[in-house]
């Protein structure tokens, strides 16, 4: 059955004035073909469009890395390379995408209050930072350890792939560190060594990191005025002071002690050399007197008449300066009372006349 094209087109055109066919036509698609073939495109509107084309891929293929970042590449969406400071290049968006990321900035997160932190005034504090400063010490007192912890990303490939939420690990890392370095000490050592305690949780922290791969190098841990929660403060300074007291006391007694015990001790020590040296010297003495003894005795065997003279003249050289005045009176002398008043004294000589 062959159809008869321009009734069938005379049909729908009247359809379309009674309102019949349920609404509108589409388009017809002989009406839409010659229009395209009545359109003339301009070469110069080619070339623009060329242009901005070319621009806009151009400007996504030049990027600029600066002194203190480095860029990551992807190539859909796997990591290629990592370029450092300067002007680079690289394929278009959509197939490369460059990432940057900065390496020499210093990351901060604070736990507790600023005011208590020293230098940190302009940082605030959220609840969660200051119930992490909330912590167990050792002697299972509770004390208020707030801290800062200052970081760098060393290492921007494993910043970018290991590590989902940077910000999460880091304050989960620190906090458990602080913890177990807090966890190991006194409420007295938490207050009073606090720099050893930074030093300590900094370790910590940087080994936990590097176990984790998360490319990230700490730069300082510093902890603020630490004390305890201010409803007890008032009994914890009652206890400080009271061991200071204790301690007071303990040093004065020690001090004395220390001046007493080592003067005694000194003292004997003299007593007891002298005591040793008196011995030497009197059985040194005695040996010596011995030997000589010897010495003369076995001179006296050998020459007894000479040695017995000598031993009596040595004897007398010695004891006859000791006495005095000596007369020697002959034993023939008759007139011996005038001789004898010669050595009384003036009173005694006027009572004999």
């Amino acid at each position: 059955m062959n159809w008869d094209w321009d009734k069938l087109q005379q049909r729908q055109k009247e359809r379309g004035k009674q309102g019949g066919g349920g609404g509108p036509q589409p388009p017809n698609m002989d009406d839409i073909l010659n229009k395209f073939k009545n359109l003339k495109f301009s070469w110069g509107w080619i070339a623009v469009v060329i242009a901005i084309v070319v621009i806009l891929f151009g400007s996504t293929m030049v990027y600029t890395v600066q002194t203190n970042e480095v860029g990551v590449i992807q190539r859909f969406g796997e990591y290629t390379r990592t370029t450092q400071s300067g002007l680079h290049f690289k394929l278009p968006v959509g197939i490369e995408t460059a990432t940057k990321v900065k390496t020499k900035r210093v990351y901060t997160e604070q736990f507790g209050k600023a005011e208590e932190l020293s230098g940190s005034s302009t940082y605030g504090a959220s609840r969660d930072e200051i119930e992490a400063a909330m912590m167990l010490t050792g002697d299972l007192n509770v004390g208020v350890v707030p801290w800062i912890v200052q970081y760098r990303i060393k290492d921007a490939y494993n910043y970018l792939f290991n590590v989902a939420d940077v910000r999460k690990l880091i304050r989960d890392m620190s906090e458990a560190s602080m913890r177990l370095v807090v966890g190991d000490r006194s409420i007295n050592e938490v207050i009073s060594k606090r720099q050893e305690i930074a030093m300590a949780a900094q370790r910590r922290l940087q080994k936990d990191l590097n176990e984790a791969k998360t490319g990230i190098q700490v730069a300082t841990v510093e902890l603020g005025n630490t004390n305890v929660p201010e409803p007890v403060q008032d009994s914890f300074n009652e206890v400080n002071r009271a061991v200071q007291e204790k301690e007071e006391l303990i040093y004065n007694a020690r001090k004395d002690y220390n001046q007493v015990i080592p003067k005694a001790r000194g003292q004997a020590q003299k007593t007891i050399e002298t005591a040793r040296g008196y011995a030497v010297n009197r059985t040194n003495r005695a040996e010596g007197d011995a030997a000589r003894f010897l010495a003369q005795y076995e001179a006296y065997k050998q020459a007894e008449d000479v040695t017995r003279r000598r031993l009596y003249l040595e004897k007398m050289e010695d004891i006859l300066p000791k006495l005095g005045d000596k007369y020697i009176v002959d034993a023939q002398q008759d007139n011996l009372l005038p001789l004898l008043n010669l050595g009384l004294k003036k009173g005694l000589q006027n009572e004999v006349q």
